[in-house]
């Protein structure tokens, strides 16, 4: 078993199928046929890795391997043992034992880097997290940018447009409130549907809140709206001098 010609793929060691024949004391038609006849008990890249075209290439030549092989089987351990169960024979279930044990488990020692390729490491590590993060926060800012603002936020808005409202037309008792007032809240909300681009205040984007409070306390009627106002609650004073 120590003869074996060890190969790595994916940072695991796997087996040719020749390989796993002469373990399993067999030809590697048979193994063929054992995976032909139950591929669908087979997953690619769970219980083997099938390589073809350039990748193939390359990885022939690091192995010298023969240079007609068309298709590549690399087979897990997983994939041995569907191999050791399809033939159920004393030998090849004693040989997939020594395989777990003296192939499969063995952890290949780790290079010693030089301080250059450590630092390259590090470089390596420190662009691939940086990326990681920035596309999370990519995401983030996209959620956030999509989050609409809350049921209080909503009724907090409501309120202070209300008391701007009352504000601006001199109190709630004013003449101006009972005449224009619903003229007044329309302009209002018009013009902040049309500032934030939004076709009801409910939709406003969360991110937008605070500006929302800011551009209700700032908010003032037309100027001819003003003087409408003002001239309802002139004529109410004049009314109540006479």
């Amino acid at each position: 078993m120590n003869q074996l010609q060890v190969i790595t793929y994916r940072n695991n060691r796997v087996l040719r199928t020749a390989q796993i024949a002469e373990s399993y004391g067999t030809d590697s038609k048979s193994i063929s046929k054992n995976f032909t006849n139950n591929k669908e008990r087979y997953v690619a890249e769970k219980h083997y890795f099938c390589l073809k075209g350039e990748e193939l290439r390359t990885f022939r030549k690091i192995y010298e391997l023969p240079s007609n092989i068309s298709a590549l089987y690399l087979w897990t351990e997983k994939g041995a043992w569907l191999h050791a169960k399809s033939l159920n024979t004393d030998k090849a279930w004693d040989a997939y034992e020594m395989l777990v044990d003296e192939y499969y488990k063995i952890i290949e020692p780790q290079p010693i880097l030089t301080v250059e390729q450590q630092r390259r490491e590090h470089l390596k590590l420190s662009i691939e997290t940086s990326e990681r993060v920035d596309k999370i926060e990519s995401k983030l800012d996209k959620v956030v940018s999509q989050m609409r603002i809350d049921g209080v936020e909503q009724q907090n808005i409501q309120q202070q447009g209300t008391y701007r409202v009352i504000q601006a037309l001199g109190g709630k008792e004013s003449p101006a409130y009972e005449k224009i007032s619903r003229k007044v809240f329309s302009a209002l909300w018009s013009e902040f549907k049309r500032y934030f681009c939004i076709p009801r205040y409910s939709e406003l984007p969360k991110i937008n809140y605070e500006e929302a409070l800011k551009f209700i306390s700032m908010w003032q009627p037309s100027t001819s709206m003003q003087l409408e106002i003002e001239q309802y609650n002139r004529q109410a004073q004049l009314k109540l001098v006479k």
